[in-house]
């Protein structure tokens, strides 16, 4: 029986099968700042990032991978409670 290449594709963004995100973010000039009283945990933000930047931690919140993040500023423009903050990379 032939295999279905469609069966073969994540449900998730951030499934396993996905090979690890690059460390590109060493050269943004500006960074996202999370504001975790501010975020209300919607994964707006998760699902937008172009990089797999935000990632999802225990409990449901979400932070940066500075590692990877290009510093783009999608996931500050999607945010619904505007909890995450583009600010210059040496604050």
């Amino acid at each position: 029986m032939k295999r279905n290449v469609l069966d073969e594709i994540p449900e998730s963004p951030r499934a396993t099968k996905l090979r690890p995100p690059a460390r590109t973010g060493l050269w943004r000039s500006v960074k996202p700042v999370l504001d975790g009283s501010k975020c209300v945990r919607c994964g707006v933000c998760w699902m937008y990032c172009p990089d797999r930047a935000v990632e999802k931690v225990e409990g449901g919140a979400y932070k940066i991978n500075y590692d990877v993040c290009k510093g783009c500023g999608i996931c500050a423009e999607e945010c619904p409670s505007e909890a995450i903050e583009m600010v210059e990379e040496d604050q």
